[in-house]
């Protein structure tokens, strides 16, 4: 089976599990899904162009998922006023005095010869300095976070549009993975995964604990929509007029029956598309991310990274800069993930810290990439959506089963009411039971990479 028949019978089985959810649960479930896929898919193609094109193990990506939440409320939120009067000159205050020390160390081992005298001299520099940026640092993070506590507590942002935060997403993970990089690359493989790891942990850790920039677990909710509202569409005169016209042979005669009826069309049809305008979005970044990945693969570029990753040591002797040209593709498949990070932070409407976890934003992305084909672009997309689907529908499946095939032992039985309390560890063993089915029979993936010579 060519790689083209895999994919129209991927897609398919798709479409068709998609709209089996539409009709026998709901579309805007449906859609709901649907959207959640796409934006795994971006994470995906993000990962898949560090791994699949270069060999590069990532294992932070929830790291760079959480700047790109961050990123969409730093734009997004209005500043709050009494706060940056409160600590705001303080903390710039604390800014400067970390680029002083910075600065200062930095001149300090550049211009003192190594010796005892510089390595006393940094050590007094970095305890020193870190005593001096705390001067400013402490008092104005207590102000901040002391104003209205109960609504703020923070900053703020920039009272942007949201949109606007998709691209400095992409530009603060791009960020980190430069400083990760050029720190970790050109190492042993296992060090950049290592420092990937803890820096995810840390970008994590500070976004629950300072308050002053994020609200830490207090969550930061209410961020403005780049689509219309629902309350605002059901008092919308076009909108009314075209949901009632749909719906005309449905409604009842009786005015109070007919204005309750359409009323409850009106909160679904709302619904429905608000989630179509989110779809239309974030599919609109899935192919344009999807066009460029592939010109870049095609190109002489991704022609030479597949090099580098099948053999270093040939393309290093060959004059090629391996530990560059890392970096460049590290740097690109972590700002796609920051992308989405920011995405993911606009659909749910707030910056929630706490759900920032492994298991769905590293671990869940690997596996799609793994069970779609490492390499292959269009199999990291449809990857994403066999998992995030089967993520989702798991929970309810293994409901639904446990409870007809433990049906004869009878209401109130003890091993029956355990299994339907824990049908939610469904997911995780349908998802090892995927990802084991595909690494035996297919294990290159479902779409793998095509050799081309």
């Amino acid at each position: 089976m060519n790689q083209l028949t895999r994919g129209l019978l991927g897609f398919s089985a798709m479409a068709a599990c998609l709209i089996a959810v539409g009709v026998m649960q709901s579309w805007t479930l449906s859609f709901t899904i649907i959207n959640m896929c796409l934006i795994s898919a971006v994470m995906a193609l993000g990962v898949n162009i560090q791994w699949g094109y270069a060999g590069l193990f990532n294992a932070g990506i929830v790291g760079f998922t959480a700047l790109g939440g961050l990123a969409a409320m730093l734009v997004s939120t209005p500043p709050v006023k009494g706060a940056w009067q409160a600590g705001g000159v303080s903390l710039f205050f604390s800014l400067l005095a970390l680029i002083a020390v910075v600065i200062a160390v930095n001149a300090l081992r550049r211009y003192i010869p190594a010796g005892r005298l510089r390595s006393v001299g940094t050590v007094v520099l970095i305890v020193g300095g870190f005593f001096f940026i705390r001067y400013f640092y402490a008092p104005a993070v207590d102000a901040i976070e002391s104003f209205d506590p109960a609504r703020t507590g923070f900053l703020g942002g920039l009272g942007a549009p949201i949109l606007f935060s998709w691209l400095v997403g992409g530009l603060f993970a791009a960020g980190a993975a430069w400083l990760i990089g050029k720190i970790s690359l050109g190492l042993r493989s296992d060090y950049l995964a290592i420092a990937t790891l803890g820096i995810a942990e840390i970008i994590v850790a500070m976004l629950k604990n300072e308050d002053w920039l994020s609200r830490g677990v207090k969550n930061v909710s209410g961020l403005p929509r780049p689509v219309p509202y629902e309350i605002e569409l059901q008092q919308t005169p076009w909108f009314v007029e075209r949901v009632t016209n749909f719906y005309a042979a449905e409604l009842p005669v009786d005015a109070t029956a007919r204005a309750a009826e359409l009323q409850q069309k009106l909160i679904e049809a709302s619904s429905l598309f608000v989630k179509l305008c989110y779809t239309g979005l974030f599919l609109s970044v899935l192919l344009l991310v999807l066009w460029l990945a592939y010109r870049a693969q095609r190109a002489p570029w991704g022609r030479m990274m597949r090099a580098i990753r099948d053999n270093e040591d040939a393309a290093n002797a060959m004059g090629k800069d391996v530990t560059r040209r890392h970096l460049q593709v590290f740097v690109m498949g972590s700002a796609v993930v920051g992308i989405a990070g920011a995405m993911m932070t606009t659909l749910e409407g707030q910056l929630t810290p706490g759900t920032y976890n492994p298991l769905r934003y590293t671990f869940l992305i690997w596996v799609m990439v793994i069970i779609g084909g490492s390499g292959n672009n269009i199999g990291s997309v449809l990857g994403a959506f066999i998992v995030w689907f089967g993520w989702v529908q798991a929970e309810p499946l293994g409901q639904w089963v446990i409870d007809h095939g433990t049906a004869w032992m009878g209401d109130g039985h003890t091993l029956r009411e355990h299994m339907l309390e824990n049908a939610s560890h469904m997911r995780l063993i349908i998802m090892g039971t995927v990802l084991l089915m595909v690494m035996r029979f297919s294990p290159n993936g479902l779409i793998p990479e095509t050799n081309r010579q």
